[in-house]
């Protein structure tokens, strides 16, 4: 198994470095190489993918990121900033399905910000489209208009998606959804966008080839509002681009910390990136407090969905479920009474769970 290991930027490299101690424990004659992205690839290499890791990213099976982005960056011209490195390799890798689990563990029921009894038992999947949309297209920039008879800085982004886009997804989350409760929900805005008139179009169109499972439609401002009403109502949700980094992360909070939240980004062939769903938190990176149980988590998806092996995915789910019984605790998701620990100490916790 040939897996390419970018840390990235912030806490990166220490949540990084504890999902590689946890596959090196496997003993699963994987392959480790480790390159740029993000904001330590513009310091050493002028840009944030560089050529050197295109080549080692697109060789590899799967991808393991850690964060990307700072401070730091956000002044560079937007070509050099560290989240166009995240959008390229995407679109390069053509990892146009990113799947979100959301799963609340019984030990943090408490942590969520909502109560207890609206999210015990939580069990959702996100997915979300990852290479087209807004995000991607074209035309987009910012120049000088003449607007109302004066001259002003004019922005404007584009939203498209072709009949095929939609259907591609839409057959990952169905057969998403016929893995688990056999319910899918498509996010839309129909009523105001006409691209996502034709998703719920193209959605309606292929239910019908899959009457095993329950299509239902909702508006995504409501489908914002029921995520924190009712979440346990979904099972799988899918969306578009813009619609779905929302979402997503909305349903991280419900599980208590989006520390605690893997991701896995496919293309048609299960190869994958996988990072965590939580970002480079600059404010506490090198203090050895970042939670790396996402990160670990993404591990596991990724034996599961690249390398088919779910023996050790599973491994790796029981040992952090275990972890938590025993009272293991990062900051972000600790409560009185538990035992506190930071990013190595959960790291060692896991690998003698396993």
């Amino acid at each position: 198994m040939k897996i390419c290991v970018l840390p990235g930027d912030g806490i990166g490299p220490e949540i990084i470095a504890e999902a590689v101690r946890v596959l090196r424990a496997l003993d699963l004659h994987c392959e480790l190489e480790e390159a740029l992205l993000g904001g330590c690839a513009v310091d050493a290499a002028g840009e944030p993918y560089p050529a050197a890791t295109r080549s080692i990213a697109e060789q590899a099976d799967a991808v393991l990121l850690g964060a990307v982005g700072g401070p730091q960056w956000d002044t560079l011209p937007r070509a050099q900033r560290p989240e166009r490195g995240l959008l390229a390799i995407r679109q390069q890798l053509g990892l146009f399905a990113n799947l979100r689990p959301a799963i609340l563990y019984p030990e943090l029921a408490n942590a969520s910000s909502l109560k207890p009894e609206v999210v015990s038992g939580l069990d959702i999947l996100i997915v979300r489209e990852l290479t087209g949309d807004i995000y991607f297209g074209q035309p987009r920039g910012i120049e000088t208009r003449m607007v109302d008879g004066r001259q002003e800085r004019y922005g404007f982004n584009t939203m498209h998606y072709s009949e095929g886009e939609i259907r591609r997804i839409l057959r990952v989350a169905f057969a998403a959804a016929r893995k688990r409760g056999r319910r899918l929900c498509s996010v839309d805005k129909m009523n105001v966008l006409e691209t996502t008139q034709l998703w719920r179009d193209v959605a309606s169109e292929m239910a019908a080839e899959y009457p095993d499972v329950e299509l239902s439609h909702m508006l995504v401002d409501n489908a914002a509002m029921q995520l924190v009403r009712s979440p346990k109502q979904f099972d799988v949700l899918v969306t578009g681009n813009l619609f779905g980094d929302i979402l997503s992360d909305e349903a991280a909070m419900l599980t208590g910390s989006i520390g605690m939240l893997p991701s896995a980004s496919l293309d048609a062939h299960n190869k994958g990136l996988y990072e965590p769903c939580h970002g480079s938190a600059p404010d506490i990176a090198g203090q050895d407090v970042a939670n790396p149980l996402a990160t670990i988590l993404s591990a596991a998806m990724m034996l599961r969905y690249t390398f088919s092996n779910e023996e050790a995915a599973a491994r790796i789910e029981q040992a952090v479920r275990q972890v938590l019984a025993q009272g293991y605790r990062t900051a972000d998701i600790y409560e009185p009474g538990m035992h506190k620990v930071g990013t190595r100490g959960m790291g060692d916790a896991v690998l003698a769970a396993l």
